[in-house]
């Protein structure tokens, strides 16, 4: 064995050492890098001499030849990263129901002063004032601003309900592309390391800014991830090219191809189709189609994959399989044009049923029961039907009749028959509109009733969202405290790790010394005897 082995022993220290001590600096300086997982090398004993065969050297036994990196590759457990999504795809999805039935909350506002509720009360007890009192202007002049109160409430609620489900349906085109804009990301990183593996090594750092980017795409959508083994030589531990497959109730489609063959698409693009139904915006469907614009396209049938983009769609409003429109906004907007309708069309009934004190002025004898009176509520600029339709949006355009904004005589506060001005009955009747069971609001309730199950309904399933969204952020940070113990970086034990490997390249470089000693003394200072 030639005195030179030691050299090369020594050699292979330092540079292993060097590479560790590297990986380590790399490590320390991606401390506070989001998503990055921390490295370390595998060190390997290199192959010992001699090796086996005919012609070895007849030694005592086989030397070792020095140590190797292996490989640099990262600490990370995968079944973590799948426990994580998991939970960041629960954790989205709740926290955008909460956070839009939270805005609904502060729209409705209840209970309060400026609430719906307490502005009917405040119209209803204006009507029991002017019964007392019906030939009052005074009295007469309240009713009607509490009455324009009325209408302007419902007018502020649904257009303040349709103008966050305005801004829900520009959150869910913005969420889309921000889904596309991920996929695309993912399928470039996917290209870069299938031209790295092939030749055997690790793309660390590539994989990182993978993994990170499924991490922000699972909060949106559900996934299934796999990998596809690259060409060429890669190193056992090579992650592959990432597959990824939407998980949409009872099937999976392909969002990003690991490995296409000939003419398949690598990125399908996802798109949401929204479109106006009975007046309103609704989410219609979901559809996928290829990024390379071959023209493949997919209709999802049912959308129902758990994440950010299904509650934005629930909270929206969408079509569902039946053609029925569902959804937290369109819900609410239908109760509310469901109650103005109710409301507005019994209340009109009962006030033409009444005599104004103009028809006590024109009339000297007897007012016509046949006659109706105008009626007190209007839909804009038209009059109210009471066929049962209720128009979509009906709540924003609640108005009062121009006639009674002009001149509050108008107001039918005596009945018909033999009216005369002190006569409150009809006003009398008006105020028991607020308890009378109407039609069109189910099960026979009166509009107070059904008005305090709208907003119990809001109540109980906010609390719900809440604790949910609660208990997903709980168990998400738990999962990722798991996950960091794991792959973060401590900035400790990277410190440790940089005086072990220094003190061992100190030490190869003094086997080096030592080793050219020797051969110094053999070189320069033997046979030299007798000269």
């Amino acid at each position: 064995m030639s005195t030179f082995h030691g050299l090369e022993v020594a050699k292979c220290g330092l540079f292993t050492q060097q590479s560790a001590l590297h990986t380590t600096g790399h490590n320390i300086a991606n401390a506070n890098t989001s998503g990055y997982t921390r490295q370390r090398v595998n060190f390997e004993q290199t192959a010992p001499y001699p090796p086996a065969s005919r012609n070895r050297p007849e030694i005592p036994g086989q030397v070792g030849s020095g140590v190797q990196a292996g490989s640099i590759e990262r600490v990370r457990e995968q079944f973590l990263d799948i426990q994580f999504r998991g939970e960041t795809n629960k954790a989205g999805y709740w926290e955008s129901k909460a956070d839009s039935i939270g805005k609904m909350e502060e729209v409705m506002n209840e209970p309060s002063e400026q609430g719906l509720s307490k502005t009917m009360d405040r119209f209803w007890q204006s009507l029991q004032d002017l019964a007392t009192n019906p030939e009052d202007s005074g009295a007469r002049s309240v009713v009607r601003q509490r009455g324009i109160a009325v209408a302007e409430t419902f007018n502020y609620l649904s257009g303040s309900l349709e103008g966050i489900q305005k801004d829900l349906e520009n959150e869910i085109d913005v969420t889309v592309k921000d889904i596309n804009s991920l996929l695309t990301q993912i399928d470039q990183l996917n290209q870069q390391i299938g031209n790295v593996e092939p030749h055997g090594y690790l793309p660390n750092d590539l994989y990182d800014e993978r993994d990170r980017l499924i991490d922000d795409l699972s909060q949106l959508v559900e996934l299934e991830v796999n990998y596809e083994m690259s060409k060429g030589k890669p190193d056992a531990m090579a992650m592959g090219q990432a597959t990824i497959q939407l998980v949409n109730e009872t099937e999976k489609d392909l969002l990003v191809n690991g490995k296409p063959g000939q003419g398949e698409s690598r990125v399908y693009h996802l798109n949401a189709e929204v479109n106006e139904v009975a007046g309103r915006s609704v989410v219609t469907g979901f559809s996928l189609s290829s990024k390379d614009g071959n023209g493949v396209t997919k209709n999802l049938d049912t959308y129902s994959s758990q994440g950010k983009l299904l509650a934005l769609k629930e909270s929206h409003g969408y079509q569902n399989s039946d053609g029925e429109s569902r959804g937290m906004y369109l819900d609410m907007l239908a109760d509310l044009d469901k109650m103005a309708y109710a409301f507005a069309t019994e209340f009109n009934r009962v006030h033409q049923e009444g005599a104004t004190l103009k028809d006590i002025e024109n009339n000297t004898n007897d007012v016509n029961p046949l006659v109706s009176s105008q009626p007190f509520f209007t839909e804009g600029t038209s009059q109210l039907t009471d066929k049962g339709t209720v128009n979509a949006g009906l709540a924003g355009r609640l108005d009062i009749h121009t006639d009674i904004i002009k001149d509050t005589d108008h107001i039918a506060a005596a009945a018909k028959g033999q009216p005369y001005a002190g006569d409150g009955s009809n006003a009398l009747a008006l105020a028991d509109v607020k308890d009378a069971e109407l039609d069109g609001l189910g099960e026979a309730t009166s509009l107070k009733g059904y008005y305090e199950g709208v907003i119990g309904k809001m109540g109980v399933e906010s609390q719900e969202y809440q604790r949910l969204q609660s208990n997903a952020g709980t168990l998400k940070e738990s999962v990722e405290q798991r996950r960091q113990s794991v792959s973060a970086v401590s900035l400790d034990e990277e410190m440790t790790n940089m005086i072990k490997f220094q003190h061992a390249y100190n030490a190869s470089a003094r086997n080096m010394t030592a080793v050219d000693e020797m051969l110094d003394r053999i070189i320069n200072q033997m046979g030299l005897v007798g000269r």
